[in-house]
């Protein structure tokens, strides 16, 4: 685009005398502290000074982290996330301050008229446009200012520290929580579940008999430890009750047993045609209950993967890498269902650790 105007020819019948010529570029003013040392000196400390404030930002950043517990607060507020915030906001908007000010106080300070090109760059374009950076870098003054380079480096620089600082907080593992705080369930690899647990309705947490259901019912069911305590029978609370219901939650499905195709070493996981699979889809979490009784399939709301409960959960449609995990079955002495074992592999999603 051009700032120059050029007279247009007109059509006979468009009679105008409405017609100027180019006006030119207006008179250029002169900023302060392009003809008085003292102010761009001036001007050169206040950027300087910004960028030191958020270098200052980013080390209170980084102390705040540590000094400041997530159990602190600051009236109706956590501490820990409002100091965070703040000082990660003061490194950010001084930067920008900084730049401004530099900008509009000791970059170059001239009218640029860029005439129109075709859209694609041919090589001339490209070699104005390194010009032009080139041109830009020695405008800004930045190898001739070491004070402002020097400062906008350390502040920008010091901004990465916060980044590998706070990479602390993707650890410890779930595993090693376990090892340090070991609850029934604890961990990623293991759940709640264990041998002759029984296996309860939701919610109401009644115990469940073969004859209790029909083939083709579906009971959404969880472990008994969840109402009774844990496998050491003490009553599960807070995280380790949170912990116990996202991992332990269950289907239980009844079909004619010969329908059942029992994976290998399976052939013994079943009761009376009853099957056992965690209710958490194996993409991402999902709760699935949805089930369609003529072809024993599983279907999960949120992504539509579904699961063949007959053939060991196959995973027949979606985007499931496995197939949902079988709690292994069985009858205790006063004819409920129990659980064998704990799952034999970890329920949910796949992880890092799981390959």
């Amino acid at each position: 685009m051009s700032d120059s105007h050029e007279l247009v020819n007109l059509p006979d019948e468009a009679v105008t005398n409405d017609l100027y010529a180019n006006p030119g570029l207006p008179e250029h003013h002169w900023r302060p502290t392009d003809v008085d040392p003292k102010l761009e000196k001036r001007a050169e400390r206040q950027v300087a000074l910004m960028f030191l404030l958020s270098a200052v930002c980013t080390i209170l950043l980084i102390v705040s982290y540590f000094a400041v517990g997530p159990e602190d607060a600051i009236g109706n507020f956590g501490a820990q996330n409002l100091t965070l915030g703040l000082c990660l906001a003061g490194a950010l908007l001084f930067i920008g301050m900084g730049v401004i000010q530099w900008a509009r106080k000791l970059m170059a300070d001239h009218e640029i008229i860029e005439m129109r090109h075709p859209a694609a760059s041919s090589e001339s374009d490209r070699e104005a446009t390194v010009a032009a950076l080139n041109a830009g870098i020695e405008e800004s003054g930045i190898g001739r200012r070491p004070l402002v380079r020097n400062s906008l480096l350390g502040a920008v620089g010091l901004l990465g520290l916060p980044a590998v600082v706070m990479l602390r907080d993707l650890g410890p593992t779930p595993d090693q929580v376990a090892e340090e705080q070991p609850y029934p369930g604890a961990g990623i690899t293991h759940t709640i579940w264990s041998e002759g647990m029984r296996v309860v309705r939701d919610v109401v947490g009644t115990p469940i008999r073969p004859s209790d259901l029909e083939v083709g019912d579906l009971v959404n069911a969880e472990p008994e430890g969840l109402f009774d305590g844990g496998p050491d029978g003490e009553p599960l609370e807070g995280v380790a009750l949170q912990v116990g219901k996202a991992k332990g939650a269950v289907v239980l499905v009844r079909m004619e047993p010969d329908e059942i195709i029992p994976g290998a070493g399976r052939e013994n996981w079943s009761v009376d045609g009853i099957v056992c699979y965690s209710k958490i889809c194996t993409h991402v979490g999902c709760p699935i209950s949805l089930y369609e009784r003529t072809t024993h399939h599983l279907l999960c709301p949120c992504h539509q993967s579904t699961f063949d409960l007959a053939d060991s959960a196959r995973v027949v449609f979606g985007p499931a890498a496995r197939p949902l995990p079988q709690l292994p079955l069985k009858v205790d002495s006063e004819g409920y269902i129990v659980a064998q074992s704990d799952f034999t592999e970890p329920v949910g999603p796949s992880f890092w650790e799981r390959g």
